[in-house]
């Protein structure tokens, strides 16, 4: 049970809904400490070289206030399924966000989850070398060594047995997934998932929603990789329905370890 710093409480749902992260056990960092800091809906699992709990706590209160305080007076900015234009007082978060939202055609809280990680992360830099923080599957990494992340896809037969490798020259980057089949996340596509690499994790996110909008089958594969290609800010997408997989970019992909 965390202590909460005082701050007003809006009432407010960022998530569409939390659910369980069951595939949280299949980390092995054994050379980082894990543990989960968790805020109403917000839970997020961070891995660092020192338990850094109580700061992402309070780093999670107050990204969650900014959000929160500019949703009472822009209510459209937790609603909209579309891009929407903020003043220039906006908080950077939700600045970052609409950015995404603008590049990829879709609301800005469809970057909520990287958004997130990305900034609680940014600012835990300061007390660690490395960091990773995942989000409801969208990731925030700073590494010093090679890392795998692996990709959870359902009942796809690659889910669990492929990983995104990702050196200490890629990061810090934002690793952001989305599926159509997996969790009660707002997907209007039936992608297994969706897993899109950028520096920018709110761009990240927005475009894994984005391109898993488009993907109803495997032949609809290619057509989410043109889209991600014309995206300037991504580094790589990879695509997988069923049992077809889809690749672009900066992307190195290997067999997970067992």
């Amino acid at each position: 049970m965390h202590q909460a710093m005082p701050t007003e409480s809006y009432g407010i749902t960022l998530l569409t809904m939390y659910e369980p992260r069951t595939y949280r056990h299949w980390i092995k960092e054994r050379d980082l400490i894990s543990f989960n800091v968790q805020e109403r809906e917000t839970d997020l699992y961070i891995r660092a070289k020192f338990n850094l709990e109580k700061k992402a706590h309070r780093l999670i209160l107050k990204y969650r206030e900014m959000l929160e305080r500019y949703i009472v007076n822009h209510p459209e900015f937790l609603t909209s399924l579309e891009p929407i234009t903020v003043d220039t007082s906006a908080p950077h978060i939700v600045k970052e966000m609409v950015t995404a939202a603008s590049v990829t055609g879709v609301g800005p809280m469809a970057a909520v989850a990287g958004a997130l990680a990305q900034n609680v992360g940014q600012e835990l830099l300061e007390y660690t070398p490395e960091i990773i923080i995942e989000n409801g599957g969208d990731i925030f990494i700073k590494t010093i060594t090679n890392r795998m992340i692996g990709i959870y896809a359902g009942n796809s037969p690659y889910s669990g047995k492929i990983g995104i490798e990702v050196s200490e020259k890629q990061s810090p980057l934002g690793i952001c997934t989305s599926s159509g089949t997996v969790g009660h996340s707002l997907s209007f596509g039936k992608a297994d998932a969706v897993v899109v690499l950028s520096k920018s994790a709110s761009l990240a996110d927005a475009a894994a929603t984005a391109i898993g909008n488009m993907i109803t089958s495997a032949s609809d594969i290619q057509k989410g990789i043109t889209f991600a290609r014309d995206l300037e800010g991504l580094q790589g997408v990879i695509i997988i329905k069923d049992d077809e997989l889809g690749i672009w970019g900066e992307v190195t992909i290997s067999p997970t370890r067992e």
